[in-house]
């Protein structure tokens, strides 16, 4: 396996420390981007929320710092949860999984995780969050443990010390795919820091990145798994390589399958969160036991679903899909209302859904009825980029005049932005020129 990257004392001008910026579409110095339940693609969230002029973004963000070869430590920072633990690298139960019988390898396929190395991480989660209540606990403990189980599985004892800071604009148990956003950012880190990813680069085939973006994927579903036992790797998969995917589930007894749309095109979406909880396994169970009343004619139902977003799918994948025509926006809209009318069918909507759904048809008075009504909008972008890299992580805006350009970003000034206008504004993508040092993996066929 490849040693840790490391680099000696005074790297960026930090002493003893070198930093990387992680960012998976909607994720942070590693760019993830990822929705969960309101997508089935969608990886780059460029957002506007509620009335304010000013562009938010929906991602995560995570800043590496590597710690001389004498610190010993590894920490996960995560302030926007009010989550920070550290453990000794040595302590950790390295002897386990570093068992032939229990390794696994940065080009691996886990699709279980494993029982005895669960069991071995758990003695290292009981100080986690110890004295926060119970429901916090459970939220830094699963964070804890997917970053430990991935951190061990693809780690060695050499690694280095490092610092992972998390900063977050995606709202948490939202359905946004927060979790998935989060993983990504992590696969992706470890993953570069073994050096077992080239790139991204302007030259590189979109062949061999996919393949580098599989490798990252893989690694966010184990996180995934840690997290939600049975993720479905919708997520993680949108996060990590942008653009779309297709996800289908025939057989409930099969893992299912989920198609990646390399060339999906941009197209502008207006996102509503009704602030409304939800449990998806709930209307899951709802919809099982209609289908059992009613076998034929819930199948029809779950039919029409089917052809409704293969319609959308074979239309948006066009050669001559234009995503700024407004017929053809027009035709995807369509076919949205369509799949949502099935989905009411089913009984799975909610009466504030049902009010956004019906005031697009007043659009001139939608932002302060939305506002007035306790929704919050985010204008965003589905089919974006997938995860990137800012590395070496240095402001770069091109301006001569511009004292800051060149300067590094350390964690603390990661840490000092204040709210997602902060972050933005240190380590933006999008933001005025500040996001020229990011790469993306390049995924698009032409």
């Amino acid at each position: 396996m490849p040693e840790p990257l490391h680099e000696p004392n005074g790297v960026n001008g930090a002493s003893g420390s070198r930093h990387l910026n992680v960012e998976p579409y909607d994720a942070g110095l590693h760019r993830v981007g990822t929705w969960q339940g309101y997508y089935v693609w969608r990886t780059r969230r460029r957002t506007r929320q509620g009335s304010d002029s000013r562009r938010d973004f929906l991602r995560s963000y995570l800043h590496v710092t590597t710690l001389s070869k004498s610190k010993r430590t590894v920490t996960l920072r995560f302030p926007d949860i009010d989550f920070q633990h550290t453990w000794n690298i040595d302590d950790l139960p390295w002897a386990i999984f570093q068992r032939p019988d229990k390794k696994k390898y940065y080009y691996d396929l886990v699709t279980t995780l494993d029982p005895d190395l669960l069991a071995a991480v758990q003695p290292h989660l009981a100080e986690v969050s110890h004295h926060k209540s119970e429901e916090v606990r459970k939220i830094h403990r699963s964070s804890a443990l997917s970053f430990l189980y991935i951190f061990l599985s693809i780690g060695s004892p050499a690694f280095h010390g490092c610092i992972y800071t998390l900063r977050s604009t995606i709202p948490i148990g939202a359905g946004l795919g927060s979790s998935a956003s989060i993983a990504v950012c992590l696969a992706a880190a470890l993953l570069l820091q073994l050096r077992t990813l080239s790139g991204p680069h302007p030259d590189q085939p979109p062949e061999e990145a996919r393949l580098q973006v599989e490798r990252i994927n893989r690694w966010a579903f184990v996180a995934e798994m840690c997290i939600h036992g049975n993720p479905s790797g919708v997520d993680n998969t949108v996060s990590t390589q942008g653009k779309a995917v297709v996800f289908q589930r025939t057989d409930y007894g099969k893992p299912p399958a989920v198609h990646p749309l390399w060339d999906f095109p941009e197209l502008p979406l207006l996102l509503v969160d009704t602030k409304q909880p939800k449990s998806t396994a709930h209307e899951v169970k709802k919809v099982s036991r209609l289908r059992e009343t009613h076998p034929k004619l819930i199948g029809n139902i779950l039919d029409a679903i089917d052809r409704a977003t293969r319609t959308a799918s074979e239309l948006l994948e066009h050669p001559e899909f234009d995503s700024e025509d407004p017929e053809g926006l027009r035709k995807v809209g369509e076919l949205m209302t369509i799949n949502h009318g099935l989905l009411v069918a089913l009984g799975v909507s909610h009466p504030r859904l049902e009010r956004v759904r019906e005031l697009p048809e007043r659009l001139a008075r939608l932002e302060t009825k939305l506002e007035a009504e306790g929704y919050e909008r985010f204008e965003t972008t589905l089919g974006g980029d997938g995860v990137g890299v800012l590395w070496p992580a240095v402001l770069k805006n091109g301006l001569e005049d511009d004292e800051e350009g060149g300067m590094e970003i350390d964690v603390e000034k990661f840490l000092n932005a204040e709210g997602i206008a902060g972050v933005e504004r240190l380590v933006g993508v999008d933001n005025a020129g500040r996001g020229e040092g990011w790469r993306f993996w390049s995924v698009e066929s032409h």
